[in-house]
C-alpha cells in the first residue's frame, strides 16, 4: 500500500521540481524613450532593429523593431542570423517603419543589471533597394551614453534615450 502511494506521488513530485527549475529569471528593467530621427531620403520606409550585445558584442536580446512585415526581417542580415535561429515571439515589441526625415519615439525595456556592465545597444537599420547598416548607431550601454544625443552612420541622423 505504501508503495503504491509513493508510486502515485513520484509524477506529482516531479512535475513541482520540473516546473520549479523551468521559469526564466525575471530581469529588472527601467523604460526609456528612444527618439528616432532619420536623415532625409527617399524611397521605403527604414526597418530598424534596436538590440542588446552582450560585452563580447554577440547578441543577447532583441529589445525593438520598427518594421512589422515579417518577409522583410532576413534585410537585416546580422540581427536575422541570430533572430532567424532562435525565433523569439517579437511581436510585442514592433512599430511600423520610419521614412526619409521622419522622427519615431517608442518605449523600449533596458535590463538594469547590464548598464555599465560592457553591454553595448546597437541600431541596425534597412532599406529596400538602398542598403542595410550594420552598426547604424552602436554604443556602450552606460548612464552617460543614455542620455546622451547619439548620431547615426546610415539612414539614422540621431538618437536620444530619455529615462522614464
Amino acid at each position: 500500500m505504501k508503495t503504491k502511494r509513493t508510486l502515485l506521488l513520484l509524477p506529482v513530485v516531479l512535475l513541482m521540481i520540473t516546473a520549479l527549475f523551468s521559469f526564466k529569471k525575471y530581469t529588472e528593467s527601467s523604460p526609456y524613450k528612444c527618439m528616432i530621427q532619420m536623415k532625409n531620403y527617399t524611397g521605403e520606409g527604414a526597418y530598424i532593429v534596436i538590440s542588446l550585445l552582450n560585452p563580447k558584442g554577440e547578441y543577447e536580446e532583441t529589445l525593438y523593431v520598427q518594421g512589422d512585415d515579417d518577409e522583410w526581417y532576413f534585410d537585416i542580415t546580422e540581427w536575422w542570423n541570430f533572430q532567424g535561429k532562435k525565433r523569439a515571439n517579437i511581436d510585442a515589441i514592433t512599430g511600423a517603419t520610419i521614412s526619409g526625415g521622419e522622427r519615431s519615439i517608442s518605449v523600449i525595456q533596458i535590463p538594469k543589471d547590464k548598464l555599465n556592465q560592457g553591454y553595448k545597444i546597437r541600431f541596425e537599420t534597412a532599406v529596400e533597394d538602398q542598403g542595410y547598416h550594420k552598426d547604424d548607431v552602436e554604443f556602450e550601454l552606460t548612464s552617460e551614453n543614455l542620455k546622451s544625443k547619439l548620431e547615426g552612420k546610415g539612414f539614422i541622423r540621431y538618437i536620444r534615450m530619455i529615462p522614464q
